[in-house]
């Protein structure tokens, strides 16, 4: 509360030397003078080695970021495989993040939906121009990076939804080069697990009216035509 630093000089040379002494001790030095952005977009240790493809599946823990795929800075796609019972079915295939930034696909009003929300900011939204049909499907948004935006060093693109191999929609985005969150809400199938990364529902927004099998998110660049055989084996199956 009040700086006595002129009164016992002593004293402060002596705390200076111990908070030297001990930073080198316990390796504190070179101090860090990065900036947030530059910490944020830091890779840390991963326990297992990076991959282009990750597969998560409903019913379980929100899986924290630090572990989850990265997407930052990168083109991807994330793609869910369902099966939908009903054309009134509803909620949440995929989200990551929360309010203050992250990405969500999901069905409301017999549509599919894709937001990414730009750190709380910028509500960036793509929506199917047709309806969704019963049967099995995979609804999928794919993101192609085209560029960057030299002051917020977010990621310029195209995203693009798909219906099965049908395009159905899209739009120019913007994603933000940081995590979502530093810490709390992760990424979960089937629901929002924590606050909403859209505005256009309230969470969880469990999805309802079919069965999602899997979402499989894919960071390797490849267009989506490339995956078309999958699909179309998984549409096909028993």
């Amino acid at each position: 509360m009040n700086n006595v630093a002129g009164q016992y000089p002593d004293k402060l040379e002596l705390l200076k030397g111990l908070w030297n002494y001990f930073a080198g001790v316990y390796n504190a030095l070179p101090l860090d003078d990065r900036g947030p952005v530059e910490i944020m977009s830091e890779e840390r240790p991963q326990p297992a080695k990076p991959r282009n493809r990750y597969i998560y599946y409903p019913n379980t823990a929100d899986v924290s970021e630090s572990v989850a795929v990265n997407i930052r800075g990168r083109s991807y796609t994330v793609g869910a495989a369902v099966v939908v019972d009903t054309t009134e079915a509803a909620g949440v295939l995929f989200a990551q993040g929360h309010l203050m930034g992250g990405h969500t696909l999901f069905i409301k009003d017999k549509r599919l939906h894709y937001v990414y929300n730009w750190l709380g900011e910028d509500i960036q939204k793509v929506t199917s121009d047709v309806e969704i049909s019963t049967g099995r499907h995979t609804f999928a948004a794919e993101f192609s990076r085209t560029g960057q935006d030299p002051q917020t060093k977010s990621a310029l693109g195209t995203l693009t939804l798909y219906i099965d191999t049908e395009q159905v929609g899209q739009s120019e985005i913007r994603t933000q080069p940081g995590y979502f969150s530093l810490a709390g809400e992760g990424l979960c199938v089937g629901r929002d697990g924590g606050s909403p990364v859209s505005p256009d529902y309230a969470p969880p927004f469990t999805f309802t009216g079919g069965t999602i099998d899997r979402v499989v998110v894919d960071v390797a660049g490849e267009p989506f035509v490339d995956h078309e055989k999958e699909v179309m084996r998984w549409i096909m199956r028993d």
